[in-house]
């Protein structure tokens, strides 16, 4: 990994990526999604401030264990601005965010529990699919992989019907 002066306190995006392992577009992205900030030159380049590292390891952190885009941008943007997150922000935060993991990884066990169950039904709407539909009120009417609308036999139908 490239180290950086301790004088310069500017990083390009090249810098950026070089040292948090983060592509160049991923950190594009995350400047659209306001997850970091930059300025630009006067010729139109962008420049981060070294807080910029924490935040790039801190967004994918919280990547890693599930944790949505938008509720990272909110985490972040309760910190004072050129403000880094330390370790007792991760603390408060990833407190925070426990019942959400918590409530996920009870749901991937549901997943893996009745897995072989779901790949077996094929429709994924069968009264014992637990995954896609647990509370399927149609499936004790109809079957199938989607919900078409009942429609009512027209006279032309009937028509058609043999017998009829």
């Amino acid at each position: 990994m490239p180290q950086i002066p301790e004088k310069i306190h500017e990083l390009t995006v090249g810098q950026l990526s070089a040292r948090s392992g983060a592509a160049v577009s991923a950190l594009h992205f995350y400047e659209s999604k306001g997850l970091i900030s930059s300025r630009r030159t006067t010729g139109n380049q962008r420049r981060y401030g070294r807080d910029a590292l924490r935040r790039v390891a801190f967004v994918r952190a919280a990547q890693r264990v599930g944790i949505p885009l938008a509720t990272i941008r909110n985490a972040l943007a309760e910190l004072p601005e050129e403000r880094t997150p330390n370790h007792e922000d991760w603390a408060r935060l990833s407190e925070a965010w426990r019942s959400e993991l918590d409530e996920r990884i009870k749901q991937l066990g549901r997943l893996r529990d009745h897995l072989t169950d779901c790949i077996g039904c094929g429709c994924l709407s069968l009264e014992t699919c637990v995954l896609s539909n647990p509370d399927d009120v149609f499936g004790e009417r109809m079957s199938g992989s989607r919900l078409l609308p009942e429609r009512r036999s027209s006279s032309r139908d009937r028509k058609k019907q043999p017998g009829a």
